[in-house]
């Protein structure tokens, strides 16, 4: 049985941050609210769109957590989740590395030869 992580120490910093936010002028934590809330949304198009949205989305739930707990609770569980598909992809073994990178490989080398010997629109090639 799995036992659940512990709680990562980027929550409980920004937990002890909180009570310093909480005492700057509302302006300023309006652009707080404003800015963690549109880097949640860049990140979120990011997931199906070319970008870097596990690391956008992360940021802006660090930004909003100092506001609101619904945002601390969710990237406690997402950095959480973080931790353990991270102790996953160190568990894997040569075998499977080596069948990721020929995958990658052959997905790249099929691309080319679609661009080289296919049409493929608005790639100059």
């Amino acid at each position: 049985m799995a036992t659940e992580p512990a709680k990562p120490p980027l929550v409980d910093r920004l937990r002890a941050q909180r009570d310093r936010h909480r005492q700057r002028a509302k302006a300023v934590r309006a652009l707080y609210v404003v800015g963690g809330f549109t880097l949640l949304l860049a990140g979120a198009i990011m997931l199906i769109t070319p970008g870097p949205a596990f690391v956008v989305i992360p940021i802006g739930l660090a930004i909003l957590s100092l506001e609101f707990m619904w945002a601390e609770r969710l990237l406690g569980k997402a950095l959480q989740q973080a931790e353990v598909a991270r102790r996953k992809a160190a568990q894997t073994t040569r075998a499977e590395r080596l069948l990721t990178l020929t995958a990658g490989l052959l997905a790249c080398a099929a691309i080319a030869a679609w661009a080289v010997f296919g049409d493929i629109p608005l790639l100059p090639v």
